[in-house]
């Protein structure tokens, strides 16, 4: 009896010790990040943020998202505000995502949003999914 408890104790400690180890020692293939603001303004130290981030990281650099939320969402219709942002995100391939709550919370039209933005129906629940998904992330 007391053989079979030690065992089945040994054996315990030995899988999930095991599994600990495994996951420590693994390393993400990719550095993903994720970035939630309410101001455009800050899109500037941002787009800064994942410029630096892709230097440092190299090949390991993996996606880049922002997704801009809250009361000043209408900014982002506005082309002398945005355009310069657009371009430099494009240019880093940092995604530039839009949240349909607070589009239809401030009566923004769809169709006025850049269409180099995506519109997601939660931006905060997909910046949850996003982190489940390992994104390192901040909100700002």
């Amino acid at each position: 009896m007391k053989t079979i408890f030690y065992t089945s104790i040994l054996l315990a400690l030995t899988l999930f010790t095991g599994k600990q180890t495994q996951a420590q020692t693994s390393k993400p293939e990719k550095h993903n990040y994720v970035v939630l603001t309410k101001k455009v303004p800050q899109l500037q130290p941002i787009l800064l943020t994942a410029e630096n981030l892709k230097d440092e990281d190299g090949k390991r650099f993996g996606e880049f998202v922002i997704i801009i939320c809250g009361k000043e969402i209408g900014d982002i219709t506005d082309p002398i505000k945005m355009d310069k942002f657009i371009a430099r995100a494009e240019k880093l391939n940092v995604k530039l995502v839009a949240c349909g709550f607070s589009l239809n919370k401030f009566q923004i039209e769809k169709k006025d949003i850049p269409e180099e933005m995506k519109v997601v129906e939660n931006g905060i629940l997909y910046n949850f999914q996003l982190q489940k998904k390992g994104y390192k992330s901040i909100s700002l």
